[in-house]
């Protein structure tokens, strides 16, 4: 479910964040769903459960989770973690688009090139 690549520069807290966001937004934790426990998640893991531990304090921090005492960590309502994506997804493509049309690809060839890359996604 949650792989860990030692390869990649970014800390494992962020790596495992980025994971249970991807998880969250395919579906596979709905909301008030409770995440594994952070000593189940880390022995699966084989890593230190404080790495656990500080990854589920930035998703709570980021508001994609809520703890309840004595319970454990469960997912909030992906609105807002659906919102925050649709927002990053804006701003790097207004500095593509932006891009593109500094060296001269019409807006046809920019819809046409979507087009074809969207369409390639759903097959």
């Amino acid at each position: 479910m949650i792989l860990i690549d030692y390869k990649d520069r970014r800390p494992i807290y962020e790596q495992i964040v980025e994971k249970i966001e991807t998880l969250i937004l395919k579906g596979v934790f709905e909301p008030d769903t409770m995440l594994p426990s952070v000593r189940s998640l880390a022995i699966e893991l084989s890593i230190n459960p404080n790495t656990i531990q500080r990854a589920y304090a930035e998703l709570e921090r980021r508001g994609i989770t809520y703890t309840v005492k004595g319970k454990g960590s469960f997912v909030s309502s992906p609105k807002e973690l659906i919102d925050s994506k649709k927002e990053e997804l804006k701003t790097v493509l207004q500095a593509e688009f932006k891009q593109a049309k500094e060296i001269g690809i019409t807006k046809n060839e920019l819809i046409t090139l979507m087009n074809a890359s969207y369409e390639e996604e759903n097959e």
